[in-house]
Formats: C-alpha cells, sequence, structure tokens
C-alpha cells in the first residue's frame, strides 16, 4: 500500500469516526424531542403534530444512517476489506445526494421555512399573553436573544419586556418586531445555508475519493501479491 493510499486510510477513520458522532448526536437530539418529558415542558405546547413527528423522524433516520455509513467505512478502512469499502461508497454517495438536494431545498424554500418560524413565534406570544408560563417565557427568550428583537410590532407588554435581550433604555423602547427580524435573517443567511450543506457535501466527496482509492490501492495489492504454490 503506497503513502496516497495510507494518507486515504488515515483520513477515513478520522472521518467515520467524526460522522459517527454527528450521527449519534442527531439520534439523541430526535429521541429526547420525542421522548423527553423536559421538552413538552420547555416549549407548553403540544408537540404531537404531524410536522414534529415528521421532523423528528427525519433526525433519527439521519442519524442512523450516518452511524451505519461510519460503522462500515471504519470496518473497511481499519481491516482493508474491499467490500465493505464498496458498500461504504454507495451509502455515502446516496448521502451526498441527500445533502446537496438538501442544501438546494433549504435555499429554496427558506421563504417557507422562515414562515413556519414566524407562526411558531405568534403562537408561543400570543399563548404567553395569557398563560405567563414559564416554559413559553424561556422560548420567547430564545428568540429574542437569537434573533435580537423583541414582540411582534406595537406596544410590549411590561411582563413580555423581561423576556427581551438586554440594553439600554432606548434600546428597550425601540425594539425591531421579531416576525420581520425572522424573515430578514433567513433571506441574509440563506446562501451561507446553501454553503454549508455543500461544503459538507465536498468533504464526504473527498472521504468517497479515498475510499475508491484505498479500494484500488487493495486490489493492485492483490493482484501483484506472488503467487503461493
Amino acid at each position: 500500500m503506497d503513502g496516497c493510499a495510507q494518507m486515504c486510510k488515515c483520513f477515513l477513520i478520522l472521518f467515520n469516526v467524526l460522522f459517527a458522532l454527528v450521527g449519534f448526536g442527531l439520534v439523541a437530539l430526535g429521541m429526547w424531542l420525542r421522548f423527553g418529558a423536559e421538552t413538552r415542558g420547555f416549549f407548553d405546547i403540544d408537540l404531537n403534530t404531524a410536522q414534529f413527528n415528521i421532523g423528528v423522524t427525519v433526525l433519527v433516520v439521519t442519524g442512523v444512517l450516518m452511524l451505519l455509513v461510519a460503522i462500515i467505512g471504519d470496518c473497511g478502512a481499519c481491516n482493508n476489506s474491499k467490500s465493505a469499502l464498496a458498500v461504504f461508497s454507495g451509502l455515502l454517495s446516496f448521502l451526498i445526494i441527500i445533502e446537496i438536494a438538501a442544501g438546494v431545498m433549504a435555499f429554496m424554500w427558506h421563504d417557507q421555512v422562515s414562515d413556519e418560524l414566524v407562526k411558531f413565534y405568534t403562537t408561543i406570544y400570543a399563548q404567553y399573553l395569557n398563560t405567563r408560563s414559564p416554559g413559553q417565557a424561556v422560548t420567547l427568550k430564545l428568540f429574542h436573544n437569537a434573533f435580537d428583537c423583541c414582540g411582534i410590532g406595537g406596544t410590549i407588554e411590561m411582563f413580555v419586556r423581561d423576556t427581551c435581550p438586554d440594553g439600554n433604555l432606548l434600546k428597550q423602547l425601540t425594539y425591531s418586531s421579531c416576525p420581520g427580524m425572522i424573515h430578514n435573517a433567513f433571506n441574509s443567511n440563506a446562501p451561507l445555508v446553501l454553503g454549508g450543506f455543500l461544503g459538507m457535501a465536498g468533504i464526504m466527496l473527498l472521504a468517497l475519493i479515498c475510499s475508491s482509492v484505498l479500494c484500488s490501492s487493495l486490489k493492485t495489492s492483490f493482484y501483484s501479491s506472488p503467487s503461493i504454490y
């Protein structure tokens, strides 16, 4: 096995370890969102919706698939198994296609995603005006700090101001509307999101190339090894 193949082998092992950690994180997040009692209390709304279940299912399935790909890839790289590397290459190619498609869809549908997030925020905001639930207050604080905004426009109730970002008196009187800030954030960051998806797809493509190089090196080593009679 030449130096290039050795480098590819080391890269594949490192890539698959990190890939497995990310996959495990996605599975853990999906399971926590689906079954964690803290989640329901945190959002203080009914999470048993079609959108929520679809999102959790996508997280878990993607995480499991990433774990499977990482395990097969590490087995192929560590054991110099051509069959395992071939399976790894096929599954990774499938994930690359999904990654690129997801990035393009996220870029094209960022308006719809921001609309859904605005609806979620306005629902929490309206419920908090009536219930003043601590869980909803925490959710509002997350939105307000993430987008540097507060309220949905107009006068902000005094108890709602407790969830607004910290600042001087002038800033507290001139907070931007959260629906507008959410839309602006998604519109301005859509190219960055697409770039992130494509960047991840590029790293996966590099792993795919390394897998092909290592597999070719193993074939060459097999055919060039002396026969034993």
